[in-house]
């Protein structure tokens, strides 16, 4: 088990400038959700900015993450998704 506030510190690291909320919802350290606002996803699909994700957290997704809900967007692509809501 990894402290969020280290899963926290690996995301801003892999994407300084990006509007990042993670959360651990049942509390057990484990189970994580998480959305990322990021210009580095521009032009990527959508695996790749999953495989972006994934790299930025390294070793913690084989050892300290059970498993991670994860939505990522452009800039672009969160305005027009909160417009929608």
């Amino acid at each position: 088990m990894m402290p969020i506030h280290e899963l926290q510190a690996l995301l801003d690291k892999g994407f300084p400038g990006a509007t990042i909320n993670l959360d651990n919802p049942q509390g057990d350290g484990v189970h994580y959700q998480l959305q990322i606002v990021s210009e580095l996803f521009q032009g990527k699909s959508l695996v790749e900015q999953h495989q972006m994700v994934y790299r930025a957290l390294g070793d913690a997704m084989e050892s300290a993450v059970h498993a991670l809900a994860l939505k990522t967007y452009t800039p672009a692509q969160w305005t027009k998704a909160r417009g929608r809501a």
